[in-house]
């Protein structure tokens, strides 16, 4: 499977390398490849996220990225992701560090200056 996301005008192809599916923990294990020729750096690992979930037709807040690294000298990022089938099944077993990682940051409110 190939996707081609769009990110602020440049452009990520997401491939799909192998999905196994893991009943025993209620979820889908999936190798994948960003390439990013077109953005230059490593896409931002929640557009890298959405962009797995509407390759596998699932629920954004079901999937959670556990690695995501540039090899080196190239412009292709492998990751390790994993899609699970209910939110309750991911909290239980994934790592409290992989949630927050997966959990889009919300923007620190600014207080008026006096």
């Amino acid at each position: 499977m190939v996707s081609s996301q769009t990110l602020k005008g440049k452009a990520m192809k997401v491939k799909i390398l192998s999905e196994d599916v893991n009943p025993l923990l209620k979820r889908k294990e999936v190798i994948f490849q960003v390439d990013h020729n077109q953005t230059g750096s490593t896409p931002p690992r929640l557009e890298v996220k959405n962009a797995i979930a509407k390759l596998l037709k699932a629920d954004a807040n079901l999937v959670f990225i556990k690695k995501l690294k540039t090899k080196t000298g190239t412009r292709k990022a492998v990751g390790l992701a994993n899609v699970y089938d209910s939110i309750e099944h991911a909290r239980l077993i994934e790592p409290e560090y992989i949630v927050k990682r997966n959990i889009p940051s919300e923007k620190p409110k600014e207080e008026g200056k006096m």
